[in-house]
């Protein structure tokens, strides 16, 4: 039931590439699709990335941190696995205090939320 898409890949391995574990996601959904590709459509809308960016450009470590920590719970809801790695990465730096090592993160997370992206494109229905 995997389908393939205009590259020929299966769903899978094409969310593999943007860091999205789709396994664990059916896991965590109970094999319903229909309701993770409802969810994970939505993400382009999350205000939670976009946010962080800001808080931390403003040097607003308390909205920062509480961004960061929304980010990681739908990232990891969602299995974006790699979004979800970054965004546990810049709350535990914010969490210590150290908005320096959180802001060196970013470059990696702005791409890591940029493929989470492109799934989420990949996922929404038709």
């Amino acid at each position: 039931n995997m389908d393939n898409g205009r590259d020929g890949a299966p769903l899978e391995q094409r969310l593999c590439a943007y860091g999205v574990d789709y396994h664990d996601a059916m896991r965590r959904f109970d094999g319903n699709e229909a309701l993770y590709r409802r969810l994970a459509g939505k993400f382009a809308d999350d205000p939670h990335f976009p946010a962080l960016e800001r808080a931390l450009a403003a040097n607003d470590t308390e909205t920062a941190l509480r961004e960061a920590h929304s980010l990681k719970g739908v990232a990891g809801n969602l299995s974006f696995r790699a979004l979800y790695t970054h965004a546990c990465a810049i709350t535990d730096a914010l969490r210590a205090g150290d908005a320096d090592a959180a802001r060196a993160r970013m470059p990696p997370a702005r791409a890591a939320y940029d493929d989470a992206l492109s799934a989420a494109r990949e996922l929404a229905p038709a």
